[in-house]
């Protein structure tokens, strides 16, 4: 493990900062160049949902003019993860022991993967349910569906995160379970409080519907199993006991 004084880590830190920020602005300009053409991809489910002839509307002259902007921000900081967890990576490796700094490139594969695979399947499979539910519900009440295309986009892109982040759970056990901190065992007989815990964070990111609270918690409960698992194959050996 490599020590360095505090002014070395604040420099080393804003470095780190500037790269991350520097990566992102790239790549939200890159995105702001097809930002229309994404917002409509992200509108898909919502449009689908919509009854015949409706479509989503903006209030206020400069709604999508900045709707535009948030899509570009949130595509940027998507196409931008690899960077941002590497530059993390980098950050804390001089306080890693040895063995510990080869998990580098499968850090940043695995946390990439797992929150590509959250964001696809809250947009591929949870997003046309909630949807569907949520027009349905008002529409069936006799009201008409006026959907902001700025609300929306707040809505959509908080569940994306929401999953992203969500399906990163394996990952956070497995580097705990690594460093000595849990073990599949403590991980079992918490059980029960992680399934509280997957319906308070189903409660807090999403709209109250039980529908999308649901479908944040259930695979947070599968992703947790998931996770004891590989605190039982990758997991810190238990300490050795003196005879």
């Amino acid at each position: 493990m490599d020590e360095l004084p505090v002014t070395a880590h604040l420099e080393e830190l804003r470095r780190r900062l500037m790269i991350c920020a520097g990566s992102w602005l790239a790549a939200f300009a890159l995105c702001y160049t097809v930002a229309e053409k994404l917002f409509l991809l992200i509108a898909e489910p919502v449009q689908a949902a919509l009854p015949e002839g409706s479509s989503l509307v903006f209030i206020n002259a400069t709604e999508p003019f900045f709707t535009y902007l948030k899509v570009a921000a949130l595509g940027g900081l998507l196409l931008a993860l690899p960077v941002l967890l590497w530059q993390l990576w980098l950050f804390v490796a001089p306080g890693l022991y040895g063995h510990e700094k080869r998990f580098a490139l499968p850090f940043v594969l695995a946390s990439c993967s797992c929150f590509a695979a959250g964001t696809w399947f809250g947009f591929r499979y949870v997003f046309p349910l909630v949807f569907r539910f949520l027009v349905t519900f008002g529409t069936d009440g006799g009201m008409e569906a006026m959907l902001s295309m700025g609300a929306y986009l707040a809505l959509s892109s908080k569940l994306l995160l929401a999953f992203g982040l969500v399906f990163e759970l394996p990952i956070v056990i497995f580097f705990l379970a690594r460093m000595g901190i849990v073990d599949h065992r403590w991980l079992a007989r918490h059980r029960k409080h992680a399934i509280l815990l997957a319906f308070l964070v189903g409660a807090v990111l999403t709209p109250p519907d039980v529908i999308s609270q649901i479908s944040l918690a259930g695979p947070f409960m599968v992703l947790y199993e998931v996770g004891i698992l590989a605190a039982r194959l990758f997991g810190a050996p238990a300490p050795q006991k003196d005879a």
